[in-house]
């Protein structure tokens, strides 16, 4: 789930522990390009807070209307786009139809072990009734996919993605600036003294230790993104040669072609299969022709999203149409 999302329950929380009434708003199904992906969230409260979305805007506006006159009481369907004149007013991009699920939440206590599973990085599914309006919250696996039917919608909550950088310097100054509000905590691992005496960014935690040991204690997962950007072969051929044998999402490194060749060369007299080292990525990013630090960190994001978006679709399946034309 994406950073957005989280603040959603936060807020819907809190709202209920204030003793206010909430509801919450999910994006259930959608045809043609739409303006938030399926399982987005938007909460309601009855004092007229608000938080999230679920389209670029007018949907949340008639949503609030709408609960200014009735707030909700049980389980409602809502669907948008359908004729032309609510294309037009809603401004659902490219034809987009939306369906929403719009649940009266009955106590903080139904919401709280999803934020729980993100903190412990556990991946659950809730699954909530639309006939009673009852939720269930169980373990999930990674491939359990964003489900809705007449009777149920089902949601994977869980860990957020986790990005580590090796290798403090001007290009990792601003992947570490940009990648929070794509959704990723970041992490960085540099045993350069002088690096970490010169890091202008805030809010990154350090992981102390040499490369490889710093990766190990790391226990990356499906939702790990490890990079090396150091330029260094000692401090990016020590935490590849363990990250390759991980189940991180990603792995990339910074580098020309050239020194990307030699680097496969010394990892395979580290203990590292070729059948691993087909798993790197290098030269790191997506080809936009970037020399800049800051158009390499750009390039290197883009690549991320892309390949998690196309990760997301197999999972969801084709009921997961998402983009704006």
């Amino acid at each position: 789930m994406n950073a957005v999302d989280v603040q959603v329950l936060e807020s819907a929380i809190r709202w209920l522990d204030q003793g206010r009434r909430v509801a919450l708003v999910t994006v259930a199904r959608n045809w043609g390009s739409a303006p938030r992906p399926l399982g987005s969230l938007f909460a309601v409260s009855d004092a007229g807070d608000f938080t999230g979305s679920v389209s670029g805007g007018c949907i949340e506006d008639d949503l609030m209307g709408r609960f200014a006159d009735s707030f909700p009481d049980k389980i409602e369907i809502a669907r948008y786009g359908l004729s032309a004149e609510q294309m037009r007013r809603f401004g659902l991009p490219c034809g987009g139809t939306l369906e929403l699920v719009i649940e009266p939440v009955p106590d903080s206590a139904s919401l709280t072990p999803l934020l729980g599973a993100i903190k412990t990085r556990t991946l659950v599914k809730r699954t909530l009734e639309l006939t009673t309006g009852r939720a269930r919250i169980e373990t999930a696996k990674s491939n359990h996919a964003f489900t809705f039917t007449e009777t149920q919608l089902m949601q994977v909550f869980g860990p957020q993605w986790r990005l580590l950088i090796v290798g403090a310097g001007q290009v990792s100054e601003y992947l570490a600036r940009m990648a929070p509000a794509l959704d990723f905590s970041v992490y960085l691992n540099d045993p350069r003294e002088e690096q970490r005496r010169n890091w202008q960014v805030d809010g990154v935690e350090w992981l102390a230790g040499m490369p490889d040991d710093a990766v190990l204690a790391f226990k990356p997962d499906q939702r790990t993104v490890i990079v090396t950007l150091s330029h260094d072969p000692k401090v990016d051929d020590m935490a590849l040669m363990e990250a390759l044998k991980t189940d991180a999402f990603y792995i990339g490194a910074i580098g020309s072609q050239a020194s990307t060749q030699a680097r496969r060369e010394r990892l395979l007299t580290l203990d590292v299969s070729e059948e691993q080292l087909d798993r790197l990525h290098a030269p790191i990013g997506l080809a936009i022709h970037s020399r800049a630090p800051a158009e390499i960190a750009v390039s290197i994001l883009a690549e991320l999203i892309l390949l998690r978006n196309q990760a997301v679709s197999v999972t969801a399946g084709s009921s997961c149409v998402v983009g704006v034309s």
